[in-house]
């Protein structure tokens, strides 16, 4: 961090301003002052958007969603609405991180046409940008055919998350469903996705992403694939 910012009393302002001043000629900064007002201008748009390495801490991504559950809490009168905003926060992210990815990956961008390869994406390549793993299993429903299943045995955004007691049907993994929906719309496969915790041995925060995809989806992939 600059000093300047640290001690702003021991800063000197100064009026100088480059360019040609009629009294006392071209006026040229000193490097130490420009090169103060170029790190001043930098922030997060100056980033370059292919850098692939984590630049969140987990500690401080558990802390920013307890923080946006909390907030989002207050707002919410149950349940089932204090779910669906978080389901529309991660819908923006979603929509966001496949253009993300589809930039990052430039030429060797693949558009996924089919159901169950557009699923195996998120499944494989999007769980583990986000998470640093592919997800526990991807399955199809045998009751129905528009249903599509993701699991997840650890979810990482439930790990370090108290539900209170009033909330206790409560599952944050509606963020995550949110960001599937959000990834799956842009993809053209739309979509409702839901998060349900299914408990098993060893894993008791064990989530199940249900997707539901439109029915004109399954239309148009039997009229394209059909024989």
């Amino acid at each position: 961090m600059n000093q300047d910012i640290i001690n702003p009393s021991t800063s000197k302002p100064t009026g100088l301003k480059p360019g040609y001043n009629p009294s006392l000629g071209p006026i040229q900064l000193p490097s130490t002052y420009q090169s103060q007002i170029v790190s001043k201008s930098k922030n997060i748009y100056d980033n370059s958007v292919f850098r692939r390495t984590p630049e969140v801490s987990l500690s401080s991504l558990a802390f920013l969603f307890s923080a946006m559950i909390q907030d989002t809490q207050q707002s919410s009168k149950g349940v089932q609405q204090l779910e669906a905003k978080l389901n529309s926060y991660g819908y923006g992210v979603g929509t966001k991180f496949l253009e993300l990815i589809s930039l990052r990956d430039g030429k060797s961008a693949k558009r996924e046409t089919k159901i169950v390869e557009a699923l195996q994406f998120i499944h494989t390549q999007v769980w583990k940008t986000l998470f640093g793993r592919p997800a526990d299993g991807l399955e199809k429903s045998q009751d129905s055919e528009d249903e599509y299943m993701i699991i997840d045995n650890l979810p990482l955004m439930s790990q370090f998350i108290s539900v209170p007691k009033d909330f206790g049907q409560l599952n944050v993994g509606a963020f995550t469903a949110g960001i599937i929906e959000g990834i799956l719309d842009s993809a053209y496969f739309q979509a409702n996705v839901s998060a349900h915790t299914m408990e098993a041995d060893g894993f008791p925060l064990r989530t199940v992403f249900l997707i539901k995809f439109d029915h004109g989806v399954l239309e148009r992939e039997a009229i394209r694939y059909s024989k």
